[in-house]
């Protein structure tokens, strides 16, 4: 029997929660899908993953309180958030087997995780505080001066405060799918990975690393 959601094919399915997690650490920047009445809807948020609040962790970001979901949220509903990491196109040009039998087409390689949970919502103004300080503190950490929420008028925050609302999805099951030319040989890996080197974008040269890990 298949599983639920996205299709997998065996040597594509990633598992280890470690690697799960990583992925979402590193691209944050998740679609939020629910199903009402009026069918599928979707956000784009970014989330902080906190692995230490549930088995598989728990999601928590913010959205604006005339956000639709507010008020959907009370249903609990079940959700999907698409975490989308490298991603690139792969041309059979760096094959090794196309100047062999010619028997090759171009295909997309990457890497996502699909995660599962009951959406839920709080107005709780600490938790919301606590939030944004975590969300910050993750993506200000590059900069010369890091931002800080302490660092806008009390009474400014206050009222930016009370314009969103916080959500939370304790992470049910995942699926995992990195699809990086599992199914080559080793010569066409090759290849692979000197083409995706070559073009040197962020993508390409991760997606280069995840071809020679695997």
């Amino acid at each position: 029997m298949l599983e639920k959601g996205m299709f997998v094919p065996p040597p594509m399915k990633e598992e280890r929660l470690e690697v799960l997690h990583s992925l979402i650490k590193q691209h944050p920047f998740g679609a939020m899908v629910t199903c009402g009445v009026d069918g599928p809807t979707a956000d784009h948020i970014p989330f902080v993953l906190h692995s230490d609040l549930s088995t598989n962790g728990t999601l928590r970001g913010h959205v604006a309180i005339r956000n639709p979901i507010v008020e959907a949220a009370s249903a609990k509903p079940s959700t999907l958030l698409i975490f989308q990491g490298p991603h690139t196109y792969i041309t059979p040009s760096w094959y090794a087997s196309k100047a062999e039998h010619g028997k090759v087409v171009p295909t997309w390689n990457y890497a996502l995780v699909h995660a599962y949970g009951k959406l839920t919502i709080t107005h709780d103004e600490n938790w919301l505080r606590e939030h944004l300080a975590s969300l910050t503190l993750t993506h200000e950490a590059n900069q010369a001066t890091p931002w800080k929420p302490e660092d806008a008028p009390a009474k400014f925050l206050a009222q930016q405060l009370k314009g969103i609302v916080g959500i939370e999805i304790k992470i049910d099951r995942f699926q995992g799918k990195w699809k990086i030319s599992q199914n080559k040989n080793a010569a066409d890996k090759k290849g692979v990975i000197a083409g995706l080197q070559e073009l040197a974008s962020e993508d390409a040269t991760a997606m280069a690393e995840l071809v020679r890990q695997r």
